[in-house]
């Protein structure tokens, strides 16, 4: 298994703080960065083989994951249309390196070790979705019919979920979604969503929702959300001890 973890956003909502380096490199609390424990997470899960897609601040990011000294096998991808793509494209440059059972998240998402865990334990092929969050305006959100995720897109509103960028996809389901993603990309469809290209292939790779209801999973995609984010992650850690 493997993971993929793609940060080659722009993260232009953060305002001055990605001015200096990439959105995953932002503080989260006194002693980590985004990206840094996502890799620790991941690292405590015993998957140690990571593809990390790039964009700007490439090398900047690749020297800062390196010097973090985990003992993980990181390969690093750059997407040098990172300014007129979306990450589809990115996951189009790594393709060859994600023909595994694959852990996909965004740069900029953080997570508890638990729902990690859990998806990984979970022999399906999983979203992370929750039933009790309200359905945000303009993020991702799931629908989904028969037990399974049919769309994923910002769009959807009628039998759909709040979904997070968060899965765990076996090998089989994932090279349906590849080659469709391959697909989109040779034919210049490089602006679009990944989900996209999952869309159109979503009655042969089936995806299931998996409920986190309340527990930490959010991206940042702004600084309002940085300082929620860090408040529900101190409080996590007091739960923890």
């Amino acid at each position: 298994m493997k993971a993929l973890i793609l940060n080659s956003g722009l993260g232009s909502r953060m305002g001055d703080i990605t001015c200096t380096h990439p959105k995953c490199m932002t503080e989260i609390d006194e002693k980590e960065t985004i990206v840094s424990r996502q890799l620790r997470l991941l690292k405590e899960c015993g998957i140690n083989e990571i593809v990390m897609t790039t964009g700007y601040f490439n090398e900047l990011l690749q020297e800062y994951c390196d010097n973090l000294d985990l003992g993980l096998n990181i390969k690093y991808i750059n997407n040098p249309k990172y300014k007129e793509t979306n990450y589809i494209y990115s996951i189009y440059c790594a393709k060859d390196d994600l023909h595994d059972d694959i852990i996909m998240m965004h740069g900029d998402l953080v997570y508890t070790l638990e729902i990690l865990k859990a998806i990984i334990k979970d022999p399906r092929s999983v979203m992370t979705v929750s039933s009790t969050a309200p359905l945000p305006k303009k993020d991702f959100k799931s629908v989904i019919k028969n037990n399974n995720i049919q769309k994923v897109g910002i769009d959807f509103f009628e039998d759909a979920m709040m979904a997070q960028p968060l899965y765990k996809i076996n090998k089989k389901d994932w090279e349906i979604w590849l080659s469709s993603i391959v697909e989109f990309c040779e034919h210049d469809n490089v602006k679009c969503y990944a989900e996209n290209a999952f869309n159109a292939v979503s009655n042969q790779c089936i995806i299931y929702p998996f409920d986190i209801k309340n527990e930490l999973c959010s991206e940042i995609d702004d600084l309002d959300d940085l300082k929620n984010i860090s408040v529900k992650l101190k409080q996590y850690k007091l739960g923890e001890k």
